[in-house]
């Protein structure tokens, strides 16, 4: 369920809060880890997620009057960003507003810098991390048709896979990918988002921040399905609500 975000600079109304004095639910978790089906799954109000907080804040500030929608330019520009506002997106939500809620859910955060700002400067913030495999993530990304899942090709790409994977696919795991009988095109495609959103937010950043921390949960979601992974979110706001 939507609900409304008023970021910096935008007018209010009087009884909306700043983020940094509200309780907040935030998911941890690269594409392909299974928010968006969590979030069908939870049915919570929800913030706008981070693309949204980028095609409304971060890329204005760099004189895009749309939002560029491929996935390596946006990638970079968000990079800047960060380079400039270390806290990325949760430099964003410290300085929003909305109206009280409980649960109100963000997705989501990535990397190490986001999340230790978060823990910080948003005191009523709990954090679920969702976890999976780079490979389970390629998978996921190659079956659910996301038009916002692209990139541009380079004629070398393909010759590139290997490399490409490198880092982020075991030998095996590749050969296992290139058995799925994927258009290397297409295999590539979503490989490069892989890659590069592991080189821009390193998931064990954000375990190493978070690991062991009273707000902090950790799900497997290729161990767990969508109801159990449900149940122990619900278990969790019950528990902060008491």
């Amino acid at each position: 369920m939507a609900y409304p975000l008023y970021l910096p600079g935008e007018p209010a109304p009087p009884e909306a809060r700043p983020l940094s004095e509200l309780p907040l639910l935030v998911l941890v978790g690269l594409t392909g880890v299974g928010k968006t089906s969590l979030l069908e799954a939870l049915g919570y109000p929800t913030l706008p997620d981070r693309r949204e907080l980028a095609d409304r804040y971060v890329f204005p500030r760099y004189g895009y009057t749309e939002p560029p929608q491929d996935r390596s330019e946006r990638f970079a520009l968000t990079r800047r960003f960060r380079q400039e506002h270390p806290g990325g997106v949760a430099e964003i939500l410290a300085q929003s507003r909305a109206v009280p809620a409980w649960p109100l859910l963000f997705d989501g955060l990535r990397g190490a810098d986001e999340v230790r700002f978060a823990l910080e400067h948003l005191p009523g913030s709990y954090f679920v991390v969702l976890e999976a495999r780079d490979l389970t993530r390629l998978s996921r990304l190659l079956r659910r048709g996301d038009a916002f899942d692209r990139v541009r090709l380079e004629p070398t790409d393909q010759a590139a896979l290997s490399e490409l994977a490198r880092g982020v696919l075991s030998e095996a795991e590749l050969q296992e990918a290139l058995s799925w009988g994927v258009p290397p095109q297409e295999l590539t495609a979503k490989l490069k988002i892989v890659a590069e959103e592991r080189k821009n937010y390193d998931p064990a950043g954000s375990r190493r921040v978070l690991w062991g921390h009273p707000r902090a949960l950790f799900l497997d979601t290729e161990a767990l399905d969508i109801a159990q992974e449900a149940a122990a979110i619900r278990a969790l706001v019950e528990r902060v609500h008491a």
